[in-house]
């Protein structure tokens, strides 16, 4: 029963009279109008500083310029709001579902490998050979690397689902102790779920830059 109540706050269905899963995407509407302000806010000055600093960031994986930067920074913020909807209540993380995860990392993935192999078909298979490889060993090289290749949608997609489910259970066993009557306990525990609410905002951060970083890589290889 534990175990069924624990894994329940992963349904997309969060409540049965009240849920804001579907009300949660008029949310980034809200930050809309900051930016026609007469005068900069400071919600405006954050986003801002935070999309320099991305952008920054992605020239040194982009240096060939063969993918937008918009691409990439709406990679980016649209995971991130999957991610930081998921820390309200009554609001699923949809990040935290393998079926939308990797039908995201699935479909960028097919995109830049049909466009790849149709557009640069030779540097393609000169890939599936690293350089200085042995003769004996070119076959078996192959092999690995068109596995390491074919596998690449299905590990960013268990990183990302992973390490967002992992935080949320946490969250929720220490939350099923607060029950207690010691208080010196439920004041740890509080704390603790505190922290551990902290580390996953930062969590929430980093799995969308990575996401968005190895994506990135994977387009510029070639």
């Amino acid at each position: 029963m534990l175990m069924t109540n624990l894994f329940s706050i992963f349904d997309p269905s969060t409540s049965l009279y009240f849920s804001l899963n579907w009300l949660s995407i008029m949310i980034p509407l809200f930050f809309i109008p900051n930016q026609f302000w007469l005068k900069k806010s400071k919600i405006f000055l954050f986003w801002f500083n935070i999309n320099n600093f991305l952008i920054n960031e992605f020239k040194m994986y982009n240096k060939k310029k063969k993918l937008s930067i918009f691409m990439l920074l709406s990679l980016f913020f649209f995971i991130l709001n999957m991610n930081f909807l998921g820390m309200f209540p009554y609001i699923f993380t949809p990040s935290s579902h393998l079926i939308i995860s990797l039908a995201l990392s699935l479909t960028l993935w097919l995109s830049i490998m049909l466009y790849n192999w149709m557009k640069k078909t030779l540097n393609c298979f000169a890939h599936l050979v690293p350089l200085n490889t042995p003769i004996p060993l070119m076959l078996f090289m192959v092999l690995i690397e068109t596995i390491s290749n074919i596998i690449r949608p299905l590990t960013l997609a268990i990183r990302l689902t992973a390490n967002m489910i992992a935080g949320h259970l946490l969250l929720c066993l220490l939350g099923s102790f607060s029950m207690m009557t010691n208080l010196n306990f439920i004041l740890i525990l509080y704390f603790m779920q505190f922290l551990l609410y902290t580390l996953e905002l930062a969590v929430a951060i980093i799995q969308s830059y990575v996401f968005m970083t190895l994506m990135s890589l994977y387009f510029n290889e070639l």
